[in-house]
């Protein structure tokens, strides 16, 4: 510890789920979810399509409401405040500027394909933050070469490959200096040969220390990567724990269902080499 640091400091976690709970409709997409997530913290979520990982992920970042419960986000409350000690939906706005601090990757890039790679990235802290471009720019351009594709800046997204898409948006989240990042199935939208590139950019943001929510079907990536791994069924978590005690022959039976087809996969791979 350093010197001068008070020993009784608190740090709150990076990200708080209380009971949280979502319906749509007659559909109950979420039932009763807490979590919490330590900040530096690398979380995977996994379970089969359907189980509720992307609407957990979605009310963290407040893309939805959820139906009941609370979530915070860096020891603050997102979607809701209490104003005398009553809880009060946020507005657009406060949810808007909350948001800055949440980086989202989608399976989807959604980049502006009339904007350059360089002019996607740099769009948010122009036209959110307010940063001068002449600030801007040049961390944009190390993010493009954070990502590996410096050489990549004046491109139209229908000039990179879905891979080089992906790390754009990548780059583009992180340009907004978030103190987390949400990933939702980033690499399940490409081609197999392109997976690899994106994973190593994850790779590197875990390394360097940044909390992150990490919705996949990547065990192999998942085990390697993740301190904590979820097991996600019909809006629940089911099991949870280090990877070394999750991925192994005595998991969790739904756990068990996920990891054999990887494992297949895995054994068929090595077969063909």
């Amino acid at each position: 510890m350093m010197a001068g640091t008070p020993t009784n400091v608190t740090v709150s976690p990076a990200v708080e789920v209380l009971n949280v709970s979502k319906s749509f409709g007659a559909f109950n997409a979420l039932h009763g979810v807490s979590l919490t997530v330590a900040a530096g913290e690398k979380v995977a979520i996994i379970g089969s399509s359907g189980s509720g990982k992307t609407t957990l992920l979605r009310c963290v970042a407040q893309l939805e409401k959820p139906t009941a419960g609370e979530i915070r986000v860096n020891g603050q409350y997102i979607g809701d405040r209490f104003v005398d000690r009553r809880r009060v939906p946020m507005s657009d706005r406060e949810i808007a500027k909350m948001r800055t601090g949440i980086g989202m990757v989608f399976q989807r890039f959604n980049l502006f394909p009339h904007l350059t790679a360089l002019q996607n990235i740099m769009l948010g802290p122009l036209k959110v933050l307010r940063q001068p471009r002449n600030e801007i720019e040049p961390f944009a351009r190390q993010l493009l070469q954070k990502v590996g594709l410096p050489e990549k800046a004046d491109a139209y997204p229908e000039h990179l490959s879905g891979g080089q898409q992906q790390r754009v948006a990548i780059a583009r989240s992180l340009a907004m200096r978030p103190k987390l990042m949400l990933f939702d199935e980033a690499t399940s939208a490409l081609d197999p040969e392109l997976v690899g590139e994106v994973l190593a950019v994850m790779r590197d943001l875990a390394e360097e220390g940044m909390t992150m929510l990490i919705v996949t079907h990547e065990m192999s990536f998942a085990e390697e990567v993740a301190d904590r791994i979820i097991v996600m069924d019909k809006g629940a978590i089911v099991d949870q724990g280090r990877p070394d005690t999750i991925l192994t022959p005595s998991c969790h039976p739904k756990t068990l269902a996920l990891l054999r087809p990887n494992r297949d996969r895995r054994a068929k791979l090595g077969a063909l080499r």
